[in-house]
């Protein structure tokens, strides 16, 4: 008889599980030595929310998200964000028709599936405005026109940890329309000399050039039964006690018995609680199970919440980043 834990053979969620690891290990055989990021960008997919990645250049950011789209089969459009960039040059523009006497609308590159904003606090805040509007509503308008983007719009977003000049950090309500921020290090020695092997890798950098004969793994349909699939995993009142009391430690330490007042500005917000939920759902798909287990919470926390936390002045004198602090609340808060 086969363990609780394994699902049945003809379970959706196993066929679900047997489609994400292909596109895992297609993946993989694009970007060596990002495994992590990878997985972490499929349960965004699977949760459908966007998601900020924060590393150097050169680790293969821009390499993945087209090679993600592709496998995908869907729509991909990179934006290089920068401090000239106007709200135009994201949603679209009128033009004016003389033969009629109307406007009418070109959309800009923001209408598409899967957007890469490369760089994205280089751009001013009017720029942000308008790429909050589609983050949150789905939508854009340009002049008194409404677009409605498709179901399957996914942001992933871009930035450099190490460059300021000519930079605009991202507002606090920005930030909590992210899904998950992402730290991406370097690959360990092994992987970048696997990388060296790569199929023409330096006469062929885009997976367009290089992966012509590989046909997509899902289409637009079947990213959203994913979607779907995965909002319906079971999650036990026991873990979503855990999760709000996590998520509230954050906000409000102190009636936890962990002294981070001093060290915490702003906490985070219902968003994140609901934000946590769905990552952790998705991670459970990933780990073939219909329903979720405090790993599946704890593997996820510090994605959810470090960006929706505000550390306070105190805590940056005595160097005490925002992932030490949810390392604090991860270790005090008592898992179900």
């Amino acid at each position: 008889m086969s363990s609780p834990e394994i699902l049945a053979e003809e379970s959706p969620f196993e066929d679900a599980h047997r489609g994400v690891s292909r596109l895992i290990e297609r993946l993989e055989t694009v970007v060596v030595g990002q495994r992590p990021l990878i997985e972490k960008l499929i349960v965004a997919l699977l949760a459908g929310g966007h998601v900020l990645i924060e590393g150097v250049p050169g680790l293969a950011k821009t390499r993945m998200v087209r090679a993600l789209a592709q496998a995908l089969d869907l729509p991909f459009r990179r934006i290089q964000f920068t401090p000239d960039l106007l709200p135009a040059d994201l949603t679209g523009t009128q033009i004016y028709r003389p033969s009629t006497g109307s406007f009418d609308v070109r959309p800009g590159p923001i209408v598409t599936s899967v957007l890469l904003a490369d760089e994205i606090n280089r751009a001013p805040a009017k720029v942000q405005s308008a790429l909050l509007e589609a983050m949150q509503e789905g939508q854009v308008t340009v002049g008194d026109e409404t677009i409605i983007l498709p179901d399957t719009f996914w942001v992933l977003a871009t930035q450099n940890p190490i460059e300021h000049e000519g930079t605009y950090p991202l507002p606090e309500a920005q930030l909590d329309r992210f899904l998950l921020k992402v730290l991406v290090g370097y690959p360990g020695r092994d992987a970048e000399m696997a990388m060296l092997d790569l199929p023409n890798i330096a006469e062929a950098p885009h997976p367009e050039s290089w992966a012509d004969d590989e046909q997509p793994l899902f289409n637009p349909d079947e990213v959203i039964r994913l979607r779907r699939l995965t909002a319906s995993i079971r999650v036990a009142d026991s873990i979503k006690e855990y999760i709000v009391d996590l998520v509230r430690a954050s906000r409000d330490p102190e009636p936890y018995g962990l002294g981070l007042a001093p060290f915490i500005d702003l906490g985070a917000s219902p968003r994140a609680t609901i934000s946590l939920v769905r990552a952790a759902r998705a991670h459970a798909l990933l780990s073939q199970r219909d329903y979720v287990t405090p790993h599946d919470v704890k593997s996820l926390a510090r994605d959810v919440l470090r960006h929706r936390i505000v550390i306070s002045y105190e805590a940056d004198a005595e160097g005490m980043s925002v992932d030490e602090i949810l390392g604090k609340i991860l270790d005090h808060i008592p898992v179900p």
